[in-house]
């Protein structure tokens, strides 16, 4: 099978459509897939409900759907450094499933395992815990959280062979792995394509079973999300 599409824009257009539930891998700025991303907005879905760590920043990776209301829903441990994410929220144009981050990546991670569900002791006597099941494990209170399972995740890695298997690049790995394994269909953006066989197995980070597409993006702008510098002695 032939993974690798000339275009994000071809990647998508079969796939997506109105009122989905999709993962995209990132944290900030970092390890987002820039070009699914825009090939995403270009589509012209809506209705989306959208699992990731965070939405951007303004004008740029997720900020740019919530700019043009594609997304209805965010599932996400962080809203900082988004403007428009705020003021929809406040608005109440947004719905925000808030979610403890490590809760976040484990809900990814048993939907990828096929797990159900599972119990957790973050959250619990706080917002998090209302509505849910609390139950007792060896004298302490635990919540049960649903795992997730996305129709679509949308993941960037720096290189994929032509099966599939992926690296990812040091911290910009975070949260890709678990939404590639979790999501139904998984669409990875990356930097290189290699011949199978090129990468050693044991510098594998993700086996290609779990990829179903891949786009070619050599030259991604990756934006830093907050510049400091100092001066030199």
């Amino acid at each position: 099978m032939n993974k690798v599409f000339p275009s994000a824009a071809e990647a998508l257009k079969d796939i997506v459509a109105d009122g989905q539930l999709m993962a995209v891998g990132g944290f900030g700025l970092c390890g987002i897939p820039e070009a699914l991303i825009d090939a995403l907005r270009d589509s012209g879905v809506k209705d989306l409900t959208v699992i990731s760590n965070n939405a951007g920043v303004d004008g740029f990776g997720l900020g740019k759907l919530l700019e043009t209301r594609q997304i209805k829903k965010m599932i996400s441990s962080y809203v900082g450094e988004n403007k428009e994410f705020e003021r929809q929220y406040l608005a109440g144009e947004l719905e925000l499933e808030f979610t403890p981050q490590g809760t976040l990546a484990e809900k990814l991670r048993a939907g990828g395992a096929g797990i159900p569900a599972f119990f957790t002791k973050t959250g619990v006597g706080t917002l998090v815990a209302e509505g849910k099941e609390l139950r007792e494990f060896d004298g302490q209170t635990y919540v049960m959280e649903r795992s997730l399972v996305p129709d679509i995740a949308l993941v960037k890695a720096e290189v994929a062979d032509m099966s599939g298997n992926l690296r990812f690049n040091m911290t910009a790995r975070n949260f890709n792995p678990a939404a590639a394994t979790a999501g139904k269909i998984c669409v990875v953006e990356v930097e290189r394509i290699v011949a199978t066989g090129e990468l050693a197995p044991d510098d594998i980070h993700l086996p290609g079973i779990y990829v179903h597409r891949i786009v070619h993006n050599p030259t991604p702008e990756k934006r830093i999300e907050k510049r400091t510098t100092r001066d030199r002695k």
